[in-house]
């Protein structure tokens, strides 16, 4: 008798894996960084390309790594009642998925190895390390939020990481090897970035409450219950809303054109209001896309008035 290895999973399982309704919100922080670059005519679309790959690459290896580490700890089980992960459905097995932890890890690596080369050079040495240092950092973030002994995530500490790494590594990060400056009037759009994202896991955080507890993943909304995880999202909202009303209103001989990012507020408080409304699982899952979308609708928004403003 012959001994056949692990199916090989297909190519359609293999893009369902990679959650591809993520990456609007991955591409947000980005297109901050880069719409807030060209306002101030310092954009460098090398540089930009490498931050969107390195980015996407980031992001899909979270996927991958939340979809293995769920289903070893037992977050991603019978009693889950959102979508069944790859891993946990069967579709990929835990060797395949690990080979593609650390296929999406080098590349990562290699990408933003190549991001930090064009946009420093041999000039900055300290500061090629120091960003090399964030850049693993990221990968760190993005296996560890689910594996190893003491996953971050199951201890409520994946919004903190959300916030730091989405809004402003993601946001100041970009604008920074475009421009090599850097203002703390940005911290304000950066951290836009970083509550919205924060919001995007928050919605998935609460669908999941009653697998990840009985896991013992202690995320927010396990820790604050239903209802205060819920108003926890509309402050969540609300200050990241808030933090670019100050970003352009202290802004120096600025037009109106920059408040149009305020067309995207009905969407975000479209998403406030469902999050508090809708109870099920199933009624929640689609409030995940929409708020990713609702981000980079923001973002787009408000890079085209930064534009029209120059």
């Amino acid at each position: 008798m012959v001994k056949t290895g692990p199916k090989r999973p297909s190519a359609g399982t293999w893009v369902s894996a990679f959650r591809l309704r993520t990456l609007p919100l991955a591409l947000s922080c980005i297109g901050m960084g880069g719409f807030l670059a060209a306002a101030d005519h310092l954009s460098r679309w090398p540089v930009l390309l490498l931050c969107v790959l390195t980015t996407l690459f980031l992001q899909i290896l979270s996927n991958l790594a939340n979809d293995y580490g769920d289903t070893k700890h037992g977050a991603d089980s019978q009693y889950r009642e959102g979508p069944q992960r790859a891993v946990q459905a069967g579709q990929i097995s835990p060797s395949q998925m690990r080979a593609a932890i650390i296929v999406f890890s080098l590349l990562a690596l290699v990408s933003g190895v190549a991001l930090l080369w064009i946009a420093l050079g041999t000039s900055g040495l300290y500061l090629f390390l120091f960003f090399l240092l964030l850049g693993v950092g990221a990968i760190w973030a993005a296996i560890g939020y689910t594996n190893g002994s003491k996953p971050y995530g199951y201890a409520g500490l994946g919004d903190l990481s959300v916030f730091f790494f989405f809004g402003w590594v993601g946001v100041l990060g970009t604008y920074f090897l475009q421009t090599e400056r850097v203002f703390s009037e940005l911290l304000l759009p950066a951290s836009s970035l970083g509550f919205f994202s924060a919001a995007v896991l928050n919605v998935n955080n609460i669908r999941d409450m009653k697998s990840d507890e009985l896991a013992g993943k202690r995320s927010v909304p396990v820790r604050l219950g239903a209802l205060r995880a819920r108003n926890y999202h509309w402050i969540l909202l609300l200050a990241g809303i808030a933090c670019t009303v100050i970003f352009v209103w202290v802004r120096e001989n600025a037009t109106l054109w920059p408040w149009l990012f305020l067309g995207a507020s009905p969407l975000l408080l479209y998403n406030g209001r469902e999050v508090k409304r809708r109870q099920t699982p199933t009624q929640l899952d689609p409030l995940l896309k929409q708020m990713a979308l609702a981000t980079l609708c923001f973002v787009v928004l408000l890079g085209i008035g930064l534009l029209l403003d120059r």
